[in-house]
């Protein structure tokens, strides 16, 4: 048995904190570190860009994106499946083709043996025995019996086998949310009401306050910290305190009167503060080849 001090180097036997010890030195095995604040978004923030946005909107999932980022996205992503299906149908006009020159070939094969059978029906020649024995002689010593034209090199270009041709499935015509893949349509965003908070003595610009919006109703300050929803109607983003406590009590939007329904209350995705009461995954891993010992 080792010691049963850590750093003990007279052992015979090479433990597991030492090989967990040198793994990490010498850049091999899986490293995981625990993300701090600086390392996930701000609830106001792009889902794509992760920069503070200029015209935000949300989906009817919670996501937030800047407008110009999320329309481009779905551009793109249009863009690619026409070009993804005019792949397909000159893959289905190609398979056409191949159908039917398969079908001439068997055609004319059929043809060829019905002319060939028919030239025969007067004369038919008596077949030799020693015809059918293919001739040894010349062949190569490993080769022989019919195979002499048969190049015995595997290394040869034309000995070598193909790739089989890659089929395209049909594209599907969804574009999807690239957070939480979910059909995602442009008419379903909805545009989002920030509001300001106003500080006459604080003369910094937007991006670098740190506290930059607050509750349309309450006035509470807005950041990762606080759990926050969107009313479909207008757009403005409360906190979910508010929701409890006022909006849910009639169902009536305290700023515009306006009779509201569950599904017009959209919790907002908060980006995260580096506690696990808020975020659920709060681990970064990074995969390296293993230490082989």
């Amino acid at each position: 048995m080792t010691r049963h001090a850590r750093n003990c180097t007279a052992g015979a036997v090479y433990t597991y904190h030492e090989k967990k010890k040198d793994a990490a030195s010498s850049g091999f095995g899986t490293s995981s570190r625990r993300l701090g604040k600086d390392s996930v978004k701000s609830f106001d923030c792009c889902s794509l860009t992760l920069q503070p946005c200029h015209n935000p909107v949300i989906t009817k999932d919670g996501y937030l994106f800047d407008k110009e980022a999320i329309l481009t996205y779905i551009i793109t992503k249009k863009k690619e499946h026409t070009r993804k299906m005019k792949e397909y149908e000159r893959q289905l006009k190609q398979d056409e083709v191949e159908q039917n020159e398969k079908l001439n070939a068997e055609n004319k094969k059929k043809l060829d043996k019905f002319i060939s059978t028919e030239k025969n029906i007067i004369s038919t020649k008596v077949p030799n025995p020693a015809d059918e024995i293919p001739s040894t002689s010349g062949a190569i010593s490993n080769v022989s019996l019919g195979k002499r034209k048969e190049l015995p090199s595997f290394w040869v270009p034309s000995q070598t086998p193909a790739a089989k041709i890659t089929r395209i499935e049909k594209p599907d015509g969804k574009i999807y949310c690239p957070i939480s893949n979910k059909p995602l349509k442009a008419k379903d965003l909805i545009d989002v009401k920030f509001t300001l908070v106003k500080d006459a003595s604080d003369k910094k610009s937007l991006i670098a306050k740190e506290n930059r919006y607050m509750c349309a109703v309450t006035h509470d300050i807005l950041n990762n910290s606080v759990p926050c929803a969107v009313l479909k109607t207008t757009g403005d983003v409360v906190t979910m305190e508010c929701v409890e406590k006022l909006i849910k009590k009639d169902m009536i939007h305290p700023l515009s009167n306006e009779k509201l329904e569950e599904s017009d209350i959209i919790p907002l995705e908060r980006g995260g503060t580096g506690f696990a009461i808020t975020n659920d995954n709060l681990q970064a891993k990074e995969e390296r080849p293993a230490l082989q010992c």
